[in-house]
């Protein structure tokens, strides 16, 4: 995910923000939601452990549009997840329910900060 980063602080740390839009297919909303409520603890551990802070995942229920949002430390911590086994077998899960590329990384197309509210 290449985004520029909207700069936030909470009340203990500079944190950044990322915002990125992936396609579910037609059909599988319920799968995604099922799977999701049951994300394996180790990818959990994983995303927290490169900087992820907090991560929300919105559905456009008509155009199947899944639009992410990462708080994050640091972009830069983020840059070793794809080569990650964990990561890896997270994407061949997921697969065949979402447009994704040729290593079955979700495709994704990074969001521009248009408005920003603190």
């Amino acid at each position: 995910m290449v985004a520029l980063p909207i700069h936030l602080f909470d009340k203990y740390n500079f944190m950044q923000q990322l915002a990125f839009e992936m396609k579910l297919m037609k059909g599988y909303e319920a799968e995604y939601q099922k799977r999701h409520t049951a994300i394996w603890p180790e990818l959990t551990a994983l995303l927290k452990s490169h900087g992820v802070r907090e991560y929300y995942i919105y559905l456009n229920e008509q155009s199947l549009s899944l639009f992410g949002i990462m708080k994050i430390n640091d972009p830069i911590q983020l840059d070793a997840l794809p080569h990650h086994p964990i990561m890896k077998k997270w994407w061949a899960y997921m697969k065949d329910i979402m447009e994704t590329n040729l290593d079955d990384s979700p495709l994704s197309i990074s969001l521009k900060n248009v408005f920003y509210m603190p």
